[in-house]
């Protein structure tokens, strides 16, 4: 486990201790740059959708399948990464990162249908996931006396760069072709790329705990409920806002302006997370974010014009700590599970989301037919549509409130419990995959 940098004088033999690499904000630079692409690929993806579906003829359930490859890309490279870390070092899977992303991204671009989509998503999927398992522990490596604090401000990222992605959308969409919008990605792709290719990277120093221990604490009930419920909260985020331009498309809004407003306002919550959740337990707080998330939801699936903007941000509010604190949930109640314990909830997470993306494009199929029967046209059936399909997502944040409200009452009558703010910006939970989403 890496020496928690709030400790005091631990955290300064660990800075004497251990050699820091003259250009690790150098390499902080890349790492940031690459979670960047990675965030961009996830709102470019969903602006292009309708693209997609016109260009090859796509049904929403085929788009479903190919939104779900990048979800089963990113845990595979994780959870691959994450057993190689030690023997391969961060640079060859930067680098392995870099020529998938590449790859991915090209590979879109030329696509012809959909097989050629499935396989292209999958790439860029890995790309992802090879970026987290390569940037985490470098970074918690590179800054042994700010851990918490730097993996805090990579980790704000993910959600910066899917308002960059956003934006990016917004502005050419229906100016140039969604290959372009593709295309607009290879360069930051190049620019970490090169950075990789061109710096020295430091040698691991510090190793997780020992994997006797990490499987003692996974193959427990309290850890295998935690996993069953991380794919609930990802597929809250994930079903919500990888299908944001056909759901709200015809809702009275832009779809990637509210996308961008999303991600705006869970970077913002995540970076001030300590001072507005010190107060609360982990659990209180989970029980917070599935309130508001299925409070936003049922008004996105009610609602029209601006006041859509309101659904999205109290949705964006529920969402804000929902990743984060699974993590921090896990490291401050299975202590024993580890950085693998807390890689496993993590890909719990995508794997739930993957999972579920072409059942909810299904959603979308059948709710169109049923607003066809019932003599609504054009806009109107995607709006009837749409709506219909955020309220069955509504479900997802529903259920979870009572479980919370269970986990809630089971956790106060153990021992040994912290503030919620030290499990949720500990650095092994940072270590994560979207853990400050």
């Amino acid at each position: 486990m890496y020496v928690d940098s709030n400790d005091g004088g631990v955290a300064k033999a660990a800075t004497r201790q251990y050699k820091i690499p003259e250009n690790r904000d150098k390499l902080f630079l890349a790492s940031c740059i690459a979670l960047i692409v990675t965030s961009m690929t996830f709102a470019i993806r969903a602006g292009i959708l309708t693209d997609l579906a016109r260009d090859f003829g796509l049904a929403d359930s085929q788009l479903g399948w190919i939104n779900s490859m990048a979800f089963y890309g990113f845990p595979i490279a994780m959870l691959v990464g994450g057993a190689v870390y030690n023997k391969v070092g961060p640079k060859n899977l930067l680098i392995m990162a870099f020529i998938s992303h590449m790859i991915g991204l090209v590979l879109t671009m030329l696509a012809g249908g959909f097989w050629g989509l499935i396989i292209s998503t999958f790439f860029i999927g890995f790309a992802n996931g090879s970026v987290e398992a390569a940037c985490n522990p470098l970074i918690a490596d590179m800054y042994p006396d700010k851990q918490t604090s730097m993996l805090n401000k990579f980790h704000v990222w993910f959600p910066g760069g899917t308002v960059i992605g956003s934006l990016i959308a917004f502005a050419l969409t229906g100016i140039v072709g969604w290959q372009i919008l593709i295309a607009t990605m290879i360069i930051p792709t190049i620019i970490y790329g090169v950075m990789v290719f061109g710096q020295k990277f430091p040698k691991t120093e510090n190793l997780v705990g020992d994997m006797t221990t990490n499987l003692s604490g996974i193959f427990t009930f309290l850890f295998i409920a935690v996993a069953l419920i991380m794919t609930m909260t990802a597929t809250t985020e994930f079903g919500a806002t990888q299908w944001v331009e056909r759901i709200l498309g015809n809702a009275g809004a832009n779809a990637m302006l509210l996308l961008a407003m999303t991600a705006g306002i869970m970077a913002t919550g995540r970076f001030f997370a300590g001072p507005l959740i010190h107060r609360f337990n982990s659990v209180g707080v989970l029980i917070a974010s599935a309130v508001l998330s299925a409070a936003g939801l049922y008004m996105l699936s009610m609602v029209t014009g601006p006041m859509v903007y309101v659904g999205t941000a109290v949705f964006a509010l529920g969402l804000c700590y929902f990743w984060p604190t699974m993590l921090g949930f896990t490291a401050e109640y299975i202590p024993k599970s580890g950085a693998l314990g807390l890689s496993l909830i993590g890909g719990a997470g995508m794997l739930g989301a993957g999972i579920w993306n072409p059942i909810i494009g299904g959603w979308i199929d059948s709710g169109r037919q049923e607003a066809y029967a019932r003599g609504l046209e054009g806009a109107a059936a995607e709006l009837a549509t749409g709506q219909e399909t955020l309220g069955s997502i509504a479900i997802f944040p529903t259920i979870l409130i009572p479980i919370f409200i269970i986990l809630y009452i089971y956790i106060k009558r153990q021992k040994g419990e912290v503030p919620a703010d030290e499990a949720v910006l500990n650095p092994d939970a940072m270590s994560a995959p979207g853990s400050a989403r």
